[in-house]
């Protein structure tokens, strides 16, 4: 049996789960609505505020789905109940982040400056200019953005110089010796 999958999901006070046919999963609560359709053969029960989930066999691909779809309802449950956040620093010399508007400007580097508009239901902070927060309730979205935003100039492995997740820590390489 799936471990993560046999762990019920305990549902906030002020969030409501509505599950509806084939599988329809909505979650609403204080920080706004999530919406998700589930692989039919997970059986979702909600019983008070527990919602857990069954799957009918032990075959291969029920036992790959029970443990993966209890995952994105827990994180949909708490997406909408406390929000998800993920934090970039920028090291290097003149790498900078400002906002424009909804649109994030980036230095870093290049011989032009790297913009970025968020989808809808993110919400992009620049507290500092080396520092950059991505909010939202939808954890994929948040690190979707936050991956793409690094990938523009991921950080090198001999100055560290680069777009880094806050706390990531950087393999150094030594350089070239000199003879």
């Amino acid at each position: 049996m799936s471990r993560v999958g046999k762990k019920p999901i305990e549902v906030p006070a002020d969030v409501t789960v509505t599950i509806g046919t084939n599988n329809d999963v909505t979650v609403k609560g204080p920080k706004g609505e999530l919406t998700r359709t589930f692989n039919a053969d997970i059986k979702i029960e909600k019983e008070d505020n527990i919602v857990t989930l069954t799957r009918p066999s032990e075959s291969k691909q029920h036992r790959t789905i029970h443990g993966t779809t209890r995952a994105l309802l827990a994180n949909m449950v708490e997406g909408v109940s406390k929000g998800f956040e993920r934090s970039l620093e920028l090291v290097g010399v003149g790498y900078r982040a400002t906002l424009q508007g909804e649109k994030l400007v980036l230095n870093v580097g290049f011989s032009h400056p790297v913009e970025f508009i968020p989808e809808a239901g993110l919400l992009v902070e620049v507290p500092t200019n080396t520092k950059i927060i991505i909010r939202g309730i939808n954890k994929e979205r948040v690190g979707a953005l936050a991956s793409t935003i690094r990938q523009v100039r991921p950080p090198e492995p001999y100055k560290g110089k680069g777009i880094r997740y806050e706390g990531e820590v950087v393999r150094r390489k030594e350089g070239k010796t000199g003879k």
